[in-house]
C-alpha cells in the first residue's frame, strides 16, 4: 500500500478550499465572521480539518462535499 503524504494532502485541501473561497468573493476574514472557522490556518496547509468542520466548509460554499472531493 502507497504510504500518504500528509502534508500534500494537507496542500491540496487547502488549494481547494482557498479556489472556492475567493470563487465567491469572499475574504479569510468574512468567512472567518460568517462560520467561526479560521481559514487561514486552513489554507496554509498546517491545520488538518475534522469531518464536522470540512462539511461547515462546504455547506458555507453551497457544495456537497462529495462533489468537493470529486472535483479534487
Amino acid at each position: 500500500m502507497k504510504t500518504i503524504d500528509d502534508k500534500k494532502e494537507l496542500q491540496k485541501l487547502a488549494t481547494a478550499i482557498k479556489k472556492h473561497r475567493i470563487s465567491k468573493g469572499i475574504t479569510q476574514q468574512e468567512a472567518y465572521n460568517d462560520t467561526g472557522i479560521h481559514f487561514a490556518r486552513i489554507e496554509q496547509g498546517n491545520r488538518n480539518v475534522n469531518y464536522l468542520t470540512l462539511v461547515k466548509i462546504c455547506r458555507y460554499f453551497e457544495i456537497d462535499p462529495c462533489e468537493f472531493f470529486k472535483e479534487n
